[in-house]
C-alpha cells in the first residue's frame, strides 16, 4: 500500500505563510535592534496576528452584510479604522495610493 499524504488545508497554508512573513519581520527587527527572538516568540506573535486577522475578517464581512451586500468593498475595510485614527489614516493613504496608481495605469493605456 502506498502511504497516503494529506494536503494541508487552506488555513494551514495561510498560517504557514503568515509564520514565514512574521518570521522575516522579526528577523529584520532583531538585526536592526541588535537583539534576538526565540521561535516561541515568533509563534506567539504569529498567533496574535492570526487572531487579529480573524477578527478583522468577521468585522469586514459584517459591514458588507449590514449594507445588504454579499461582496466586500473598500468602504467595508475602511470601517475597520473608524475608532482608530492612526489605522484610519494608514488605510485611507493606502486606498488613495492605489487609486492614483490605477488612474495612472488608465492614462498610460490611452
Amino acid at each position: 500500500m502506498a502511504p497516503t499524504t494529506q494536503e494541508p488545508s487552506l488555513e494551514e497554508r495561510m498560517k504557514a505563510a503568515l509564520w514565514f512573513y512574521v518570521g522575516k519581520i522579526v528577523d529584520e527587527e532583531t538585526l536592526r535592534l541588535g537583539t534576538t527572538a526565540t521561535n516561541q516568540f515568533t509563534a506567539g506573535l504569529t498567533e496574535i496576528v492570526w487572531a487579529q486577522i480573524e477578527g478583522a475578517s468577521l468585522d469586514i464581512e459584517a459591514f458588507a452584510k449590514h449594507a445588504g451586500r454579499s461582496t466586500v468593498q473598500t468602504s467595508d475595510v475602511l470601517m475597520l479604522g473608524r475608532r482608530n485614527e492612526g489605522l484610519d489614516q494608514i488605510l485611507r493613504a493606502f486606498v488613495e495610493s492605489q487609486e492614483t496608481q490605477r488612474q495612472e495605469g488608465l492614462e498610460n493605456e490611452s
